[in-house]
């Protein structure tokens, strides 16, 4: 049962945005322009690592890609309750987490397509990297979004207008990209900040992409990296199937 639901309400979401070519292309635009712009100034630059400036830069994009994309999710659970759509699901016998896992799914394949779009453009100016590491970045990918998504939509189901949410998001997203050093090592940051940066989830996820970019698959920061986001994926889905429950999704 939970699984045909889930189907379900993922194959109307996924439908949704493959009507939408143009948003699934432009998505990934704000990323591939720190590529394009930011990335040949890192070239050459001692960033420690063991890595070539594109293994250091294009694992902190591609979960730049997930951060901001997934963390906005809710804009749409806001607009479809303004025009009835939350309000219709909540009288069917839908499972409320597949209501939950239908839509986040959706949103993990979208932005796991957009990560390849974003590393074959890598790929192409320079970007070498084993396969499996690739691979492993696109899981993390998925893995964020499912969190950010879910939690996303927990906090949409929580507030009324667009003007409530976005400073909400805007509030988490910009710390995190900049704590987790997206677009470079944190290890560069003076000590302080380091420090800081350890209690920001993301920057486990962002040093374990990019040991798996060099072929550092066993690595401490490898099993802290998957640990973190398989617990915070699992804990986001929880939040966010509760607050479906409660607030009838």
């Amino acid at each position: 049962m939970l699984l045909h639901d889930t189907a379900l309400i993922y194959g109307r979401y996924l439908r949704q945005s493959l009507r939408s070519r143009f948003a699934l292309l432009f998505g990934v635009l704000t990323p591939l322009l720190y590529l394009l712009f930011f990335g040949p100034l890192l070239t050459g630059l001692p960033l420690g690592g063991g890595g070539s400036s594109w293994q250091v830069l294009v694992p902190g994009l591609l979960l730049q890609l997930g951060l901001f994309g997934a963390l906005f999710a809710g804009f749409a659970i806001i607009i479809e309750k303004g025009q009835g759509v939350v309000e219709r699901m909540r009288v069917t016998p839908v499972s409320r987490l597949a209501l939950l896992l239908g839509r986040v799914l959706r949103d993990a394949t979208v932005f796991v397509f957009q990560a390849v779009l974003l590393v074959l453009a890598a790929l192409v100016m320079g970007l070498r990297a084993p396969l499996a590491g690739i691979l492993i970045g696109f899981l993390f990918v998925a893995l964020l979004t499912l969190a950010l998504a879910s939690l996303s939509y927990a906090i949409a189901m929580k507030v009324s207008t667009p003007q409530q949410f976005g400073p909400m998001i805007n509030a988490v997203s910009m710390p995190s990209m900049l704590l987790s050093g997206l677009m470079l090592p944190m290890t560069l940051a003076p000590a302080w900040l380091d420090v800081l940066s350890h209690f920001v989830p993301f920057r486990y996820l962002v040093d374990a992409v990019r040991d798996a970019y060099v072929g550092a698959y066993t690595s401490t920061h490898m099993l802290y990296g998957a640990l973190v986001a398989v617990v915070f994926a699992a804990l986001a889905v929880t939040a966010g199937t509760r607050v479906f429950r409660t607030a009838g999704a």
